[in-house]
């Protein structure tokens, strides 16, 4: 019998349907973009309003792209705090952008003025850092003064201590802004959703590629690269994590893809973390056996406690559903595979992964309240695995809708009937 028969060919139609090695090329419209922008912006301004904020200041890149749609050098940008966005619930949104990068703010509706941005840190600045963070705090403190209207509340997403004080000392009250953002973006709008399913479908396509080259020899770097290829080919940004692994490495889980050759016969396990085109996440995983082959009873036995882990949590999902109740009922994970869990059941996503992060029941001690809302996208997850097992990593991703859920990833899981 022909090792080949088992290959799924329902896999493979997510490659570019033309049966051309192009890069998938979006049908979203010039208008649902700007709609999304607008919507975004007016959920961050409605979440200051109502907090009785003047404003945010913005240093997350991820949220100066949710604010302004405003993207340059993400990932550098993300740990060196050089570009930063100051947003007036009821006044201007301004743009203070690195030097030399004005031209990427060109065009975008959302933002009212462009500045160049006054960076400190020492890295860029030197001995000469206290001053530049003095002339960065004048700047701040006046334009609050200019349009906050008398209010002083400014909400940071993320600002270095030294930052904090110079704003303090010029009378401005610093107020924790994460929970700002998180909130605004949680719930997402139809527009919103079209952007993320796009996403996904380039996902998708990356993950056929996985599984097309799925095959004895092939090492869990050259499986995660196909990912990269077509999110990069297709528009998109950047993977959040390297978590591609084989056979033994599978466990315990958070192994980083390395140069190992996945031998035949080995399940191949995967967690997307796809920030991809218009800076939504795809956040999708799979497991998988090596070359084609059918997986063995011990396999079969991990990956159909994995997909009853799915399958259950994502029946209860619905509007209204408190995540102390998603707790209460949710799925209870057999002893053996206790020490070799995920931590969590579901968790929120959009730009990247957002809140609400719900725990497994055996790990639900100070879990947070909230429900869960029409408009949020909720990420479903299962990790299985057993003593001197391999672990089998499932996710799929949903839409709370006003009546019910839609899953909006559609690639396969495995048959184990």
């Amino acid at each position: 019998m022909s090792d080949s028969i088992f290959k799924d060919e329902r896999k493979l139609t997510y490659l570019n349907a033309e049966g051309s090695d192009k890069p998938l090329k979006s049908p979203v419209s010039a208008k649902t973009i700007d709609t999304a922008r607008a919507y975004r912006l007016g959920r961050l301004r409605g979440e200051l309003q109502r907090r009785d904020c003047a404003a945010a200041l913005l240093y997350d890149p991820i949220n100066i792209r949710y604010a302004f749609d405003c993207t340059n050098m993400q990932v550098w940008t993300a740990h060196n705090p050089l570009r930063y966005a100051l947003i007036f619930a009821d006044g201007p949104g301004i743009m203070f952008e690195f030097k030399g990068c004005e031209h990427l703010c060109d065009g975008l509706p959302g933002i009212d003025e462009l500045r160049i941005a006054t960076g400190w840190m020492f890295m860029a600045k030197g001995e000469h850092a206290e001053a530049a963070r003095s002339r960065w705090a004048d700047e701040i403190a006046d334009l609050m003064q200019q349009h906050g209207g008398g209010n002083t509340r400014i909400a940071c997403d993320k600002l270095d201590a030294p930052g904090v004080f110079d704003l303090q000392s010029r009378g401005l009250e610093y107020v924790e802004g994460t929970e700002i953002t998180e909130i605004a973006r949680s719930i997402k709008s139809p527009e919103e959703i079209e952007l993320m399913r796009w996403t996904i479908r380039v996902c998708e396509a990356g993950m056929a590629r996985i599984y097309e080259h799925s095959v004895p020899g092939v090492t869990e770097q050259e499986l995660w690269a196909h990912l990269h290829f077509e999110n990069a080919r297709s528009g998109g940004d950047w993977l959040e994590t390297k978590l591609l692994s084989a056979g033994p490495r599978t466990n315990p889980w958070y192994q980083e893809c390395s140069d190992r050759e996945v031998q035949a016969g080995e399940m191949i396990s995967f967690d997307t973390d796809m920030i991809g085109p218009y800076g939504y996440c795809a956040d999708i995983s799979r497991s998988w056996v090596c070359g084609y082959k059918p997986m063995s009873n011990s396999q079969r036995r991990l990956y159909g406690t994995a997909l009853e882990q799915i399958e259950h949590n994502l029946a209860l999902l619905q509007p209204g559903l408190s995540f102390a109740e998603f707790n209460a009922r949710s799925w209870r994970i057999p002893a053996e595979h206790v020490d070799y869990r995920y931590s969590l059941a579901a968790h929120g996503v959009g730009m990247a992964d957002e809140w609400p992060v719900v725990p497994l029941h055996v790990d639900w001690e100070e879990a947070m309240a909230g429900v869960f809302e029409p408009g949020m996208v909720i990420c479903v997850e299962s990790l299985i695995g057993e003593e001197g097992s391999e672990s089998i990593k499932l996710e799929t991703q949903v839409l709370i809708g006003e009546s019910g859920v839609e899953r909006l990833d559609t690639f396969p899981f495995e048959d184990v009937g």
